[in-house]
Protein backbone atom coordinates (compact mmCIF):
# COMPACT_ATOMS: atom_id res chain seq x y z
CA UNK A 1 0.00 0.00 0.00
CA UNK A 2 2.84 2.38 0.43
CA UNK A 3 3.88 2.10 -2.76
CA UNK A 4 0.02 3.10 -3.85
CA UNK A 5 0.07 5.59 -2.00
CA UNK A 6 3.50 7.17 -2.89
CA UNK A 7 3.34 6.67 -6.59
CA UNK A 8 4.28 9.83 -8.02
CA UNK A 9 5.74 11.90 -5.22
CA UNK A 10 4.60 15.58 -4.91
CA UNK A 11 2.86 15.14 -8.61
CA UNK A 12 -1.21 15.85 -7.99
CA UNK A 13 -2.20 12.40 -8.36
CA UNK A 14 -4.56 13.59 -11.12
CA UNK A 15 -1.57 14.82 -13.30
CA UNK A 16 0.79 11.29 -13.00
CA UNK A 17 -0.39 10.50 -16.43
CA UNK A 18 0.53 14.15 -18.43
CA UNK A 19 4.08 14.22 -16.16
CA UNK A 20 4.74 10.52 -17.92
CA UNK A 21 3.72 12.17 -21.28
CA UNK A 22 5.75 15.07 -20.79
CA UNK A 23 8.85 12.99 -19.18
CA UNK A 24 8.93 10.60 -22.30
CA UNK A 25 8.56 13.37 -24.90
CA UNK A 26 11.69 14.35 -24.07
CA UNK A 27 13.38 11.31 -25.21
CA UNK A 28 14.88 9.32 -28.05
CA UNK A 29 12.14 6.72 -28.31
CA UNK A 30 9.45 9.46 -28.62
CA UNK A 31 11.18 11.90 -30.89
CA UNK A 32 13.11 13.84 -28.25
CA UNK A 33 16.43 15.77 -28.81
CA UNK A 34 19.46 15.69 -26.59
CA UNK A 35 19.99 19.50 -26.51
CA UNK A 36 16.39 19.66 -25.18
CA UNK A 37 16.81 17.43 -22.32
CA UNK A 38 20.22 19.43 -21.57
CA UNK A 39 18.14 22.34 -21.72
CA UNK A 40 15.36 20.89 -19.62
CA UNK A 41 17.25 18.93 -17.28
CA UNK A 42 15.71 20.26 -14.16
CA UNK A 43 12.03 19.35 -15.18
CA UNK A 44 12.80 16.32 -16.48
CA UNK A 45 14.62 14.83 -13.69
CA UNK A 46 12.78 16.17 -11.36
CA UNK A 47 9.35 14.33 -13.11
CA UNK A 48 11.59 11.81 -13.62
CA UNK A 49 12.70 11.22 -9.66
CA UNK A 50 8.78 12.33 -8.27
CA UNK A 51 7.50 9.10 -10.61
CA UNK A 52 10.24 6.63 -9.85
CA UNK A 53 11.04 6.93 -6.39
CA UNK A 54 8.61 4.71 -4.85
CA UNK A 55 9.28 1.98 -7.46
CA UNK A 56 13.14 1.99 -6.87
CA UNK A 57 12.31 2.10 -2.87
CA UNK A 58 10.08 -0.90 -3.42
CA UNK A 59 12.15 -2.83 -5.43
CA UNK A 60 16.12 -1.62 -4.31
CA UNK A 61 15.66 0.00 -0.72
CA UNK A 62 17.32 3.25 0.27
CA UNK A 63 20.22 3.31 -1.82
CA UNK A 64 19.44 3.36 -5.04
CA UNK A 65 22.85 2.27 -6.87
CA UNK A 66 24.52 -1.08 -7.83
CA UNK A 67 27.43 -2.28 -6.46
CA UNK A 68 30.54 -4.94 -7.66
CA UNK A 69 29.77 -8.13 -5.52
CA UNK A 70 31.63 -10.75 -4.71
CA UNK A 71 30.56 -14.75 -4.36
CA UNK A 72 28.26 -15.60 -1.71
CA UNK A 73 27.45 -11.59 -0.90
CA UNK A 74 23.95 -10.64 -0.55
CA UNK A 75 23.26 -7.67 -2.58
CA UNK A 76 22.36 -5.29 0.55
CA UNK A 77 26.08 -6.17 1.22
CA UNK A 78 27.60 -5.60 -1.45
CA UNK A 79 25.97 -1.81 -1.49
CA UNK A 80 27.38 -1.32 1.75
CA UNK A 81 30.63 -2.12 1.22
CA UNK A 82 30.51 0.19 -2.29
CA UNK A 83 29.70 3.14 0.09
CA UNK A 84 31.69 2.01 3.04
CA UNK A 85 34.93 1.76 -0.03
CA UNK A 86 34.05 6.00 -1.14
CA UNK A 87 34.28 6.82 2.77
CA UNK A 88 37.53 4.83 2.93
CA UNK A 89 38.70 6.39 0.13
CA UNK A 90 38.05 9.67 1.10
CA UNK A 91 39.38 9.42 4.16
CA UNK A 92 36.78 10.45 6.36
CA UNK A 93 37.57 11.76 9.94
CA UNK A 94 35.11 12.33 12.87
CA UNK A 95 33.22 15.05 13.03
CA UNK A 96 34.13 15.90 9.32
CA UNK A 97 31.62 18.27 7.42
CA UNK A 98 30.86 15.94 3.84
CA UNK A 99 28.48 16.85 1.17
CA UNK A 100 26.64 13.92 -1.33
CA UNK A 101 25.70 15.85 -4.59
CA UNK A 102 22.77 13.91 -5.75
CA UNK A 103 22.14 11.89 -2.22
CA UNK A 104 18.41 10.64 -3.77
CA UNK A 105 16.37 9.18 -0.63
CA UNK A 106 20.15 9.44 2.13
CA UNK A 107 20.61 5.92 2.26
CA UNK A 108 24.22 5.90 1.38
CA UNK A 109 24.28 9.14 3.55
CA UNK A 110 23.10 7.45 6.47
CA UNK A 111 25.34 4.65 5.77
CA UNK A 112 28.71 6.15 5.39
CA UNK A 113 27.74 8.60 8.61
CA UNK A 114 27.58 6.23 10.83
CA UNK A 115 30.18 4.09 9.03
CA UNK A 116 32.73 7.58 9.72
CA UNK A 117 31.15 9.90 12.22
CA UNK A 118 30.78 12.14 10.24
CA UNK A 119 28.30 14.92 9.55
CA UNK A 120 26.99 15.09 5.77
CA UNK A 121 24.64 17.21 3.93
CA UNK A 122 22.41 15.51 1.28
CA UNK A 123 21.79 18.60 -1.59
CA UNK A 124 18.83 16.81 -4.09
CA UNK A 125 16.80 18.71 -6.11
CA UNK A 126 13.95 16.62 -5.89
CA UNK A 127 11.44 17.82 -3.39
CA UNK A 128 9.77 14.75 -2.43
CA UNK A 129 13.13 12.71 -2.27
CA UNK A 130 13.98 15.26 0.17
CA UNK A 131 11.08 15.04 2.28
CA UNK A 132 11.26 11.18 2.50
CA UNK A 133 14.83 10.99 3.61
CA UNK A 134 13.98 13.41 6.58
CA UNK A 135 11.46 10.92 7.69
CA UNK A 136 14.18 8.15 7.42
CA UNK A 137 16.60 10.62 8.90
CA UNK A 138 14.68 10.74 11.32
CA UNK A 139 13.80 7.00 11.69
CA UNK A 140 17.41 6.09 11.40
CA UNK A 141 18.54 8.73 14.71
CA UNK A 142 21.23 10.66 12.67
CA UNK A 143 18.36 13.84 12.12
CA UNK A 144 21.14 15.89 14.55
CA UNK A 145 24.02 15.05 12.51
CA UNK A 146 22.48 15.02 8.87
CA UNK A 147 20.19 17.15 6.68
CA UNK A 148 18.86 18.25 3.46
CA UNK A 149 19.61 21.05 1.21
CA UNK A 150 17.05 21.58 -1.70
CA UNK A 151 19.24 23.46 -4.57
CA UNK A 152 20.47 22.28 -8.00
CA UNK A 153 24.37 20.91 -8.24
CA UNK A 154 24.69 22.74 -11.03
CA UNK A 155 24.34 26.19 -9.14
CA UNK A 156 24.83 24.93 -5.35
CA UNK A 157 23.90 27.44 -2.23
CA UNK A 158 27.11 26.93 -0.36
CA UNK A 159 30.29 29.37 0.03
CA UNK A 160 33.07 28.39 -1.50
CA UNK A 161 35.85 25.86 0.78
CA UNK A 162 32.63 24.69 2.78
CA UNK A 163 33.11 20.65 2.65
CA UNK A 164 35.96 18.42 4.02
CA UNK A 165 34.73 16.09 1.14
CA UNK A 166 32.28 15.33 -1.44
CA UNK A 167 31.41 12.22 -3.09
CA UNK A 168 28.59 11.00 -5.49
CA UNK A 169 27.00 7.96 -6.23
CA UNK A 170 25.66 7.55 -9.80
CA UNK A 171 24.53 11.00 -9.78
CA UNK A 172 26.13 13.67 -11.43
CA UNK A 173 25.10 11.72 -14.25
CA UNK A 174 22.07 13.79 -14.44
CA UNK A 175 24.48 17.02 -14.89
CA UNK A 176 23.89 18.52 -18.73
CA UNK A 177 27.48 19.45 -18.42
CA UNK A 178 29.92 17.34 -16.44
CA UNK A 179 32.24 20.36 -16.31
CA UNK A 180 30.08 23.00 -14.54
CA UNK A 181 28.80 20.25 -12.34
CA UNK A 182 32.50 19.52 -10.99
CA UNK A 183 33.69 23.05 -11.11
CA UNK A 184 31.01 23.73 -9.14
CA UNK A 185 31.91 21.12 -6.57
CA UNK A 186 35.72 22.08 -6.58
CA UNK A 187 34.41 25.76 -5.75
CA UNK A 188 32.73 24.63 -2.44
CA UNK A 189 35.40 21.62 -1.24
CA UNK A 190 38.12 22.95 0.70
CA UNK A 191 41.67 23.01 -0.53
CA UNK A 192 43.66 19.45 -0.61
CA UNK A 193 41.00 18.21 0.32
CA UNK A 194 39.37 15.22 -1.94
CA UNK A 195 36.20 13.95 -4.21
CA UNK A 196 35.06 11.11 -5.63
CA UNK A 197 32.23 9.11 -7.37
CA UNK A 198 30.82 6.57 -9.17
CA UNK A 199 29.79 7.74 -12.26
CA UNK A 200 27.44 6.19 -15.42
CA UNK A 201 29.48 6.09 -18.37
CA UNK A 202 29.36 4.28 -22.03
CA UNK A 203 32.83 2.55 -22.00
CA UNK A 204 35.45 2.75 -24.85
CA UNK A 205 33.86 -0.25 -26.55
CA UNK A 206 30.46 2.22 -26.93
CA UNK A 207 30.22 2.51 -30.99
CA UNK A 208 28.07 5.27 -32.01
CA UNK A 209 27.76 4.03 -35.28
CA UNK A 210 25.98 1.10 -33.84
CA UNK A 211 22.04 1.18 -34.16
CA UNK A 212 22.09 -1.51 -31.47
CA UNK A 213 24.69 0.61 -28.79
CA UNK A 214 22.75 3.65 -30.22
CA UNK A 215 18.88 1.87 -28.88
CA UNK A 216 20.85 0.73 -25.36
CA UNK A 217 22.18 3.87 -24.48
CA UNK A 218 18.55 4.96 -25.18
CA UNK A 219 16.88 2.77 -23.25
CA UNK A 220 18.78 3.73 -20.72
CA UNK A 221 18.54 7.24 -20.97
CA UNK A 222 14.78 7.21 -20.92
CA UNK A 223 14.80 4.85 -17.92
CA UNK A 224 17.36 6.79 -15.45
CA UNK A 225 16.49 10.56 -16.28
CA UNK A 226 19.73 11.10 -18.30
CA UNK A 227 19.49 14.09 -20.56
CA UNK A 228 22.75 12.28 -22.19
CA UNK A 229 24.96 9.41 -21.14
CA UNK A 230 29.33 10.42 -21.19
CA UNK A 231 32.24 8.84 -22.18
CA UNK A 232 34.57 7.64 -19.27
CA UNK A 233 37.19 9.95 -20.95
CA UNK A 234 34.80 12.77 -20.98
CA UNK A 235 34.65 12.34 -17.29
CA UNK A 236 38.08 12.48 -16.54
CA UNK A 237 38.66 15.42 -18.82
CA UNK A 238 36.20 17.37 -17.12
CA UNK A 239 37.46 16.94 -13.75
CA UNK A 240 41.15 18.16 -14.86
CA UNK A 241 39.35 21.10 -16.88
CA UNK A 242 37.84 22.24 -13.47
CA UNK A 243 41.01 21.59 -11.92
CA UNK A 244 40.96 18.30 -9.87
CA UNK A 245 44.55 16.72 -9.69
CA UNK A 246 43.15 13.13 -10.72
CA UNK A 247 44.70 10.55 -7.72
CA UNK A 248 42.93 7.36 -9.20
CA UNK A 249 40.43 6.55 -11.69
CA UNK A 250 38.75 3.18 -12.93
CA UNK A 251 36.29 1.37 -14.54
CA UNK A 252 35.57 -0.71 -11.15
CA UNK A 253 32.35 -2.82 -12.85
CA UNK A 254 35.61 -4.90 -14.76
CA UNK A 255 36.93 -6.92 -11.76
CA UNK A 256 33.67 -7.71 -10.39
CA UNK A 257 33.55 -11.02 -9.62
CA UNK A 258 29.74 -11.22 -10.00
CA UNK A 259 27.86 -8.74 -12.78
CA UNK A 260 27.22 -5.74 -11.81
CA UNK A 261 23.83 -5.97 -13.40
CA UNK A 262 22.88 -9.86 -11.73
CA UNK A 263 19.90 -8.47 -9.64
CA UNK A 264 18.17 -7.36 -13.12
CA UNK A 265 19.29 -9.83 -15.39
CA UNK A 266 16.22 -12.47 -16.20
CA UNK A 267 17.62 -15.31 -16.33
CA UNK A 268 19.12 -14.90 -12.62
CA UNK A 269 16.93 -15.70 -9.81
CA UNK A 270 17.10 -14.62 -6.21
CA UNK A 271 15.16 -14.66 -3.05
CA UNK A 272 16.74 -12.23 -0.76
CA UNK A 273 16.47 -9.68 -3.96
CA UNK A 274 13.19 -10.98 -5.33
CA UNK A 275 11.44 -7.65 -6.76
CA UNK A 276 14.57 -7.14 -8.86
CA UNK A 277 14.42 -10.11 -10.88
CA UNK A 278 11.87 -11.08 -13.70
CA UNK A 279 9.79 -12.93 -11.53
CA UNK A 280 9.65 -10.02 -8.78
CA UNK A 281 9.11 -7.32 -11.78
CA UNK A 282 6.29 -8.87 -13.74
CA UNK A 283 4.83 -9.46 -9.88
CA UNK A 284 5.18 -5.67 -9.38
CA UNK A 285 3.46 -4.59 -12.74
CA UNK A 286 0.19 -6.96 -12.12
CA UNK A 287 0.14 -5.75 -8.67
CA UNK A 288 0.39 -1.86 -10.18
CA UNK A 289 -1.94 -2.78 -12.94
CA UNK A 290 -4.37 -3.99 -10.39
CA UNK A 291 -3.89 -1.02 -8.12
CA UNK A 292 -4.39 1.86 -11.11
CA UNK A 293 -7.37 -0.25 -12.68
CA UNK A 294 -9.30 0.07 -8.94
CA UNK A 295 -8.11 3.68 -8.59
CA UNK A 296 -5.66 3.23 -5.77
CA UNK A 297 -2.38 3.89 -7.93
CA UNK A 298 -2.52 7.22 -10.64
CA UNK A 299 -3.56 6.21 -13.96
CA UNK A 300 -0.17 6.68 -15.50
CA UNK A 301 1.63 4.35 -12.62
CA UNK A 302 1.87 1.06 -15.30
CA UNK A 303 3.93 3.56 -17.83
CA UNK A 304 6.37 4.55 -15.41
CA UNK A 305 7.10 0.53 -14.41
CA UNK A 306 6.95 -0.24 -18.44
CA UNK A 307 9.99 2.56 -18.84
CA UNK A 308 12.08 1.19 -16.10
CA UNK A 309 11.31 -2.12 -17.18
CA UNK A 310 12.48 -1.19 -20.64
CA UNK A 311 15.81 0.79 -18.50
CA UNK A 312 16.15 -2.84 -17.11
CA UNK A 313 16.59 -4.46 -20.62
CA UNK A 314 18.96 -1.86 -21.78
CA UNK A 315 21.06 -2.05 -18.31
CA UNK A 316 21.43 -5.52 -18.70
CA UNK A 317 22.56 -5.65 -22.39
CA UNK A 318 25.15 -2.70 -21.87
CA UNK A 319 26.60 -4.50 -19.32
CA UNK A 320 26.59 -7.83 -20.80
CA UNK A 321 28.38 -6.01 -23.89
CA UNK A 322 30.61 -4.08 -21.57
CA UNK A 323 29.49 -0.61 -23.53
CA UNK A 324 27.99 1.03 -20.07
CA UNK A 325 29.28 1.08 -16.79
CA UNK A 326 27.41 2.41 -13.60
CA UNK A 327 30.77 2.25 -11.21
CA UNK A 328 33.21 4.61 -13.49
CA UNK A 329 35.30 5.14 -10.39
CA UNK A 330 37.48 8.30 -9.72
CA UNK A 331 39.12 10.23 -6.38
CA UNK A 332 40.43 13.68 -7.36
CA UNK A 333 42.02 16.11 -5.04
CA UNK A 334 41.99 20.17 -5.16
CA UNK A 335 44.96 21.56 -4.95
CA UNK A 336 46.49 23.50 -2.03
CA UNK A 337 46.55 26.65 -3.31
CA UNK A 338 43.55 27.14 -5.78
CA UNK A 339 45.41 28.83 -8.52
CA UNK A 340 42.51 29.15 -11.22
Amino acid sequence: MDLASNLGGKIDKAEVLSAVQKYEKYHVCYGGQEEERKANYSDMVNKYYDLVTSFYEFGWGESFHFAPRWKGESLRESIKRHEHFLALQLGLKPGQKVLDVGCGIGGPLREISRFSSTSITGLNNNEYQITRGKELNRIAGVDKTCNFVKADFMKMPFPENSFDAVYAIEATCHAPDAYGCYKEIFRVLKPGQYFTAYEWCMTDSFDPQNPEHQKIKAEIEIGDGLPDIRLTTKCLEALKQAGFEVIWEKDIAVDSPLPWYLPLDKSHFSLSSFRLTAVGRLFTKNMVKVLEYVGLAPKGSLRVQDFLEKAAEGLVEGGKKEIFTPMYFFLARKPDSDSN
